[in-house]
């Protein structure tokens, strides 16, 4: 069930060990700088449970540290049938991811599935650095910050009235 009074986003990638648990960071990050901690509720999941339990990669941990955010509470799960419900904006990395989600969310939720780039421009993913070298974490970290500050500024003071357009966008 959604708190009226807290705004929640769940961050989601294939394995939730790279992208969703680095999306989850940076947004508890800028919260925080904000001093928005409280109006919102964020968490991270993975579409498939390869890693349930497991610790965010090495490398995302490290880049994330490098740059202020700590990922080391942070822990892998799958997304369950009660986040549909359970949060107000889910937000996927890529269309592969986000066609998965589709398939899952009841019709009536489906408006609240998003890409995580989606404020950065339409169609838009983030790459997957698993099979790449560390540049590619970064490169993550680039466009995760960008976008988690496009999504606070389209949410603005008021949380809950949500992304203007609830249509779900094509990829």
């Amino acid at each position: 069930m959604i708190e009226k009074d807290v705004f929640s986003i769940l961050f989601v990638c294939h394995g939730n060990i790279c992208r969703s648990p680095t999306a989850e960071g940076v947004m508890r990050g800028k919260l925080a700088h904000r001093g928005w901690q409280a109006r919102f509720r964020i968490d991270s999941a993975g579409t498939h449970g390869y890693h349930v339990g497991e610790a965010p990669d090495a490398r995302s941990a490290r880049a994330a540290a490098g740059r202020g955010y700590d990922l080391s509470a942070l822990r892998a799960r799958k997304v369950e049938d009660s986040d549909f419900s359970g949060f107000d904006l889910i937000l996927a990395a890529d269309c592969h991811n986000l066609a998965d989600l589709h398939r899952r969310c009841p019709p009536e939720m489906a408006g609240r599935l998003r890409l995580m780039l989606e404020p950065l421009g339409e169609g838009r993913e983030v790459p997957d650095p698993y099979y790449g070298g560390e540049r590619g974490f970064e490169q993550v970290l680039d466009l995760l910050e960008a976008a988690c500050d496009a999504w606070l500024f389209r949410l603005g003071e008021d949380p809950h009235r949500g992304p203007a357009d609830r249509t779900p966008l094509a990829c």
